[in-house]
């Protein structure tokens, strides 16, 4: 339990430094910390519709974070990566053969 509120903390934080504006630093980037635990997707764990709507969500609150975001990569496992983690969905993932560049992945492709 520890280290799942180890790593909120460390999400959120990531986030407070690319918000855009008090909004999305205090209200969006506490929610998206605390979804991204959830085992689900992390756009439909939010209530968006699509992969393309969480770019449009992050871009627009978290524009310099986005900007740095590789395209093949998900917004999970791209956060996750930023603080040195492995997202807790994807310890259990049956869908790690498909995702982007996973390092979980035993297909892996380097880039």
């Amino acid at each position: 339990m520890r280290d799942l509120s180890v790593m909120e903390s460390l999400v959120l934080k990531l986030l407070q430094e690319h918000a855009n504006d008090d909004f999305s630093k205090n209200h969006l980037a506490p929610l998206i910390a605390k979804t991204s635990l959830q085992l689900g997707h992390l756009y439909s764990d939010l209530g968006l519709k699509s992969r393309k709507e969480m770019g449009e969500l992050m871009s627009k609150h978290f524009s310099s974070l986005a900007i740095l975001k590789p395209e093949a990569i998900r917004w999970k496992k791209y956060l996750y990566d930023c603080i040195g983690k492995t997202a807790p969905a994807c310890a259990t993932c049956l869908d790690i053969s498909n995702c982007f560049n996973c390092s979980l992945n035993p297909q892996r492709k380097e880039l």
